[in-house]
Formats: C-alpha cells, sequence, structure tokens
C-alpha cells in the first residue's frame, strides 16, 4: 500500500470521468498533465505499485497476435427496423395487445441510435475484466486492448458495492470531431481518408495494436445490461441507464419517456430528427423499448430481436447518377443477385459505387436499362439501393438474367411462384462453395474450430477446397505450406477436423446448407425421419407432415437429394467417418418431453443456458424465450427475476438447478 500512489490513481480516474463523462473538467490541461507525468514517474520507479486501476494501464498493453473468440453467456441480439409511424406504431400496437393492455398504458422510452459498433463489457466485483464484439450474437471476439483504452470506459466502477458481475453492453463509437480531426490528419499525411465515423470507430476497435485505438478519441455509451448477477433488482430500463451513469458511463443525450400514443410517438421523431445534426455523434435513428422490465420479460423475443424493442431507422439519403452495367454474384444458397454498377457518387457521407437491384422482379418494376439515370438510396443509411429511373438513357439496353451461372456454367432456373432464379449447380458450384464451406465449418454446425473464414478462403482459391468433402482430404502441407501458418496450426486444424467427424444427425443436415432449412427447421426434419437414408428419400408430401415445414422448404429439400452431385459429395463426406447415432437407435425416453415448453431464467453455477437448452431440445422439448400459461416447466437459476414472479403468478412448475440436474440425472 502507497497512499501517495492510490490519491494519485484516483483523483486522475475522477479528473477523467468529469472529462469524459461528465464533460464537466475541474481542471486545466497543464494541471492534468502534470499530476500524469508524475504518476508515470511513481511507477518507472516502483514498478510494483502499479495496479489494474491505473490510468497508465490504459494504452499499456502490447499488441495482440489474433483476435480470441469470446462466447456470450446472454445472446447479443440485434433490433427490428421501422421506417415510419406507422410501423413503429403498430409495433407497440402488437406488444400491447399481447399483453392484453392499451397502448397508451405502455411506458415508452426513447435513446438516439448511435451509429457505431456494438461492445460488451464485463465487470467483476467492479473492475474491468474483459469486452467483445457482437460478432454472430453468439459468439465475438476479445478486443478488450482497444476498448481499455475508451477514457469514457471506467477501468474500476464507481460504487462501493458494485455487483458480482456485471456486463455492460453499448455502443462504441467516434464524435463527428474526433472524425474531421482525424481525416484533416490523414490529408496532410497523404494517407487513407475514412468515409464516416462508424468505419474509422470499427477499424480502431479490431486493430491489433491498442495504441491506434487509443489514438482516435473514441467514446463509449451504454443501452443495456447482459449478465448480471449480485446487484440491485431494476424494474424499469430508464433505472439501469441511470445506475450505469452513477457508477461511471456516459449518458446517451436526448433520451426521453412517454406514453405509447401515435402523437406522442410522432412528436418524438420530429424532435430527435431536428437534434440530429446538432449532436456531437452521428445517429441513424431512435431506439424504442417498453420501459417496464416486467413487460419485457412477458414478451420475450422472436429469433433475432426482442419483441419489446424497435430501431426507428431516419430516412435513407438519396442522389442521382447513372447505371454503367449490372453483373450477377451468386450467393451461398445459388441464388443470383443483380448488382448494380454505378457512377461513383458521394451519397451521405460514403462514395457509392454498387447497389443491389434484389431481383429481376425490382428490375422489371423499375423499369430499368443500362444507360439509365437512376436514384441511389442508403436504405437505413448503410445498403445503396436503386430507388428510381430519373432520366431513361439515349442508348439504353435492357438487363438480361443469364441463362449460364457465371462462375460453374450450370443452368440457371426459376422455381415456379418464387422471384429468385438459381444456379444448379449446387455443392459443385465455385460460387457456391466457398460460402457452403464456411456455413458447414461454423460453430452452430460442424463446429470445426480451427478453420476459420480466411484459411477456408485461403484455400479455396488455391484450389485445396472444392467442396466440403475435400475438408476431410486436408493434410498438414496443404495448410502448413501457407503464409502465416506452420505444422502446429496445421495440426490444429486437421485435430478439429477429425473432432468434428462425431456429430448428430440434425446438425449435419443443417450443415448442408439446404436453402430454408436453418438450425432449427434440420432438427425437426432429422427427429422425424430418424436417419440420413429416409431424408434423402422423402417425398414432398411426407415432409409436409413435419410441424413447422412449409411446402417451399419441403421442395428444397427433395430437390437437393434427388441431385446426383449432392449425394455424391454426401457418400464421400461419409466414407471420411463423419458419423452419428441414428434418432431410432438413441435410448428409450430420450424424447420424455415431446410437445412440452420450458423456460430457462437466472444464472445457473453448473451448466451455461446454452447447454441446459441443448440438453432440454434433446429430450424433445421446446425453450420459450417467455413465460405463459402454456408454459410446462421453468428452470430458476440464481438471482431469477420476473419470469420466475409470472410462473409463479401463473401456477407454472418451476424447479432449481439442483432439482433440474437429479430429474434428468445429469452429471456437469
Amino acid at each position: 500500500m502507497n497512499p501517495a500512489y492510490n490519491d494519485l490513481v484516483a483523483k486522475i480516474n475522477q479528473w477523467d470521468h468529469e472529462y469524459y463523462v461528465l464533460d464537466n473538467p475541474s481542471v486545466s490541461d497543464a494541471e492534468y498533465d502534470q499530476t500524469f507525468r508524475k504518476l508515470l514517474e511513481m511507477e518507472a520507479a516502483n514498478p510494483e505499485l502499479v495496479t489494474a486501476e491505473s490510468p497508465s494501464q490504459r494504452v499499456g498493453a502490447k499488441p495482440i497476435d489474433e483476435f480470441r473468440k469470446i462466447e456470450h453467456t446472454v445472446k447479443m441480439l440485434s433490433l427490428a427496423n421501422a421506417f415510419s409511424l406507422e410501423e413503429t406504431y403498430d409495433f407497440f400496437e402488437k406488444a400491447a395487445k399481447e399483453l392484453d393492455i392499451s397502448p397508451s398504458a405502455l411506458d415508452i422510452f426513447s435513446e438516439p441510435k448511435l451509429d457505431g459498433l456494438a461492445i460488451s463489457i464485463h465487470y467483476d466485483k467492479g473492475l474491468f475484466s474483459y469486452a467483445a464484439t457482437r460478432g454472430d450474437g453468439q459468439v465475438g471476439e476479445d478486443v478488450t486492448h482497444t476498448i481499455k483504452t475508451i477514457k469514457s470506459v471506467p477501468i474500476k466502477l464507481s460504487t462501493a458495492n458494485p455487483p458480482e458481475t456485471l456486463e455492460v453492453r453499448g455502443e462504441a463509437f467516434m464524435p463527428k470531431a474526433a472524425f474531421e480531426k482525424l481525416n484533416r490528419l490523414a490529408l496532410q499525411n497523404n494517407s487513407k481518408i475514412f468515409v464516416n465515423p462508424r468505419n474509422a470507430a470499427a477499424g480502431a476497435i479490431r486493430q491489433m495494436n491498442p495504441k491506434i485505438a487509443a489514438g482516435r478519441d473514441l467514446q463509449f455509451i451504454p443501452y443495456g445490461l447482459g449478465e448480471y448477477e449480485g446487484g440491485h433488482r431494476f424494474t424499469r430500463h430508464s433505472e439501469i441507464l441511470d445506475y450505469l451513469h452513477k457508477i461511471g458511463f456516459r449518458k446517451n443525450p436526448h433520451c426521453y419517456a412517454f406514453s405509447g400514443s401515435f402523437d406522442k410517438f410522432e412528436k418524438n421523431y420530429y424532435v430527435m430528427e431536428g437534434a440530429r445534426e446538432k449532436l456531437p455523434m452521428q445517429i441513424d435513428g431512435i431506439v424504442y423499448k417498453i420501459d417496464s422490465l416486467n413487460l419485457q420479460s412477458s414478451l420475450g423475443f422472436i429469433a433475432r430481436s426482442p419483441k419489446w424493442a424497435i430501431a426507428r431507422k431516419f430516412p435513407a439519403q438519396n442522389d442521382v447518377t447513372q447505371l454503367l452495367a449490372v453483373d450477377f454474384q451468386v450467393g451461398r444458397t445459388g441464388v443470383l443477385t443483380p448488382v448494380a454498377r454505378l457512377e461513383p457518387v458521394f451519397v451521405g457521407g460514403v462514395t457509392v459505387s454498387n447497389a443491389t437491384l434484389h431481383n429481376m422482379d425490382e428490375i422489371e418494376r423499375l423499369g430499368l436499362c443500362i444507360g439509365d439515370s437512376v436514384e441511389i438510396q442508403r436504405a437505413g443509411d448503410v445498403i445503396p439501393k436503386v430507388v428510381k429511373v430519373v432520366t431513361k438513357g439515349a442508348h439504353r439496353k435492357p438487363i438480361v438474367m443469364p441463362g449460364r451461372c457465371p462462375v460453374c456454367h450450370a443452368a440457371v432456373e426459376r422455381t415456379e411462384g418464387q422471384a429468385a432464379f438459381r444456379c444448379t449447380g449446387g455443392l459443385l458450384c465455385a460460387a457456391q462453395s466457398a460460402e457452403r464451406i464456411r456455413h458447414y465449418a461454423s460453430r452452430k454446425f460442424m463446429n470445426i474450430n480451427n478453420l476459420g473464414a480466411k484459411l477456408i478462403e485461403v484455400l479455396h482459391n488455391n484450389g485445396t477446397l472444392k467442396t466440403i468433402a475435400d475438408i476431410y482430404t486436408l493434410k498438414i502441407s496443404d495448410i502448413a505450406s501457407l503464409e502465416g501458418q506452420g505444422e502446429k496450426s496445421a495440426q490444429n486444424v486437421l485435430d478439429s477436423i477429425e473432432a468434428s467427424k462425431k456429430t448428430k444427425l440434425g446438425t449435419f443436415l443443417g450443415s448442408l446448407g439446404i436453402n430454408e432449412v436453418g438450425e432449427e427447421s434440420a432438427k425437426y426434419i432429422a427427429r422425424y425421419f430418424k436417419n440420413l437414408e429416409a431424408i434423402a428419400s422423402a417425398t414432398f408430401e411426407e415432409l409436409m407432415q413435419i410441424p413447422d415445414i412449409g411446402p417451399v422448404t419441403a421442395n428444397n429439400v427433395v430437390n437437393f437429394f434427388k441431385d446426383s452431385k449432392n449425394r455424391a459429395i454426401i457418400e464421400k463426406i461419409m466414407k471420411a467417418g463423419v458419423n452419428w447415432e441414428d434418432e431410432d437407435t438413441e435410448p428409450v425416453g430420450k424424447q420424455m418431453l415431446a410437445g412440452q415448453t420450458w423456460v430457462l431464467t437466472g444464472t445457473l453455477q453448473h451448466m451455461s443456458r446454452d447447454e441446459a437448452k441443448a440438453c432440454l431440445e434433446s429430450l424433445g422439448a421446446k425453450v420459450a424465450g417467455s413465460v405463459s400459461k402454456k408454459t410446462t416447466c421453468v428452470v430458476a437459476g440464481r438471482d431469477a427475476g420476473s419470469k420466475l414472479d409470472k410462473a409463479q403468478s401463473l401456477g407454472v412448475k418451476v424447479m432449481d438447478e439442483a432439482a433440474f440436474l437429479a430429474e434428468f440425472d445429469l452429471d456437469f
């Protein structure tokens, strides 16, 4: 203990909080610099004094070699979007109907939608632990080294009684002034000019060297919580934001609370639209949330977004340019998408030279030809699209869908009743194969940990990986000879491939990338047919007998297995040793929960929520995000909240984690 050192650390951290969080500095820059220099001198003379709380540690980390993957304990979901007042109101009207109350009875909380990068920051007993990007919502990248450099992110929370675990979720962004300064310096140094603050912020955060992030004046503002244990119980979202501000975080400016009537939404939107240009940071819309956490819990979630919050996007920014050509890109499922090649035009701070045309029906609707002058819109301020023809070109040329795939030259066909044209090359089409291989090897499917997107791209481009079956013929020399690789890393890849061979039927079916057959529908099909041979020979009518499987999915499955090229690749994979237990050979009672709906709440001590969910699903249960009268049972972990309260009020069966483990004889 050194009181003088501790006082210096506390003083500088307080000054940082006043300057970067409160925008209210209490000392001059000269006094700050002099005190900080004194701290550095003391640490240089006495390195044993340095603690994790020291402000010197924000930029003290060394550059990293690669981004570590971090699994989110609580999924980081995205938000549904609305583009009009009517859409916004309809969303909350639907929520109110589900809650059996009037929309005007809802307490709504609005926040500016910051245009940055979603970040999760973890604190253990009040001390900064680590930070991660959203990633795919389940797994993000460890960006602790760069997020730690942001001065508005506290290293130690300003509270005497911090929670055991606190995961703060928010937006890391670059203020407009910092962005302008960055580009002025870039011009002076003849270096890269950034097109917008979001790209500059994202680029800084994903740098290996934290000093680059430290030099870009990034900020962080929270919008909510993820994992949270051992702290105050909240009843409202607005209480959470107030609490986060009290313990050291910045507040989002222009947040408002109001009742959910149509005119209140309208008034709030126009107030925010008017304030948009005056704000010190770039925003692209407004996030509206139901303030009550109890009502949020009652509504729950759909697959990727909550049913209690929506992002109202600002109108896109438009400009006019000329359509020079149209190319056709082939996606993972074989769909050919027309892409407009444009005379470059600056739209909303970004130079646009390409835009999506979606499909041939859209081209026909627009009456679009090559050579026309067109209006370009950055939809949601992000994705450029062609809105309309402004002037017909003097020498306009019609846009024609090619009869053969531009990559593999297989025939292009259009399914009756659908807008999409597809390449029939299937698993053998090079354009589809790289994406299919990435999909196959991804964490949620075959989970080949060390076979990442960049390595797949290199191996695909050099011809080593042409189809998913080629994964199982890779040799150490194929990988070790590549730049940045070696025998050890090559062996790690092969070990991951070997480990992936033991899988589940539903997982394998989903990994094949059949159009409209995702993770859940693949499980349903596997449970129904029990083995791959039965699935491969299933008729359209048989597939339609499965609950939640529609005609499009059924037709896609039949067509996929009808293709001899696809069957040949699957046969190669099976010969390589990929295997699973057929559903009908599993122990009796494995589907004992079929038809039941279970809910998980609180923090489980002996397993993750994902592990518990997987266990329940393997027993045939559906795992829901909210409690209702139809819920069979609620498993309540530590600090269970409103879901537990609702279950008890409805008389739904509740069991703790110990009872859950004992019920199904689980050993964790």
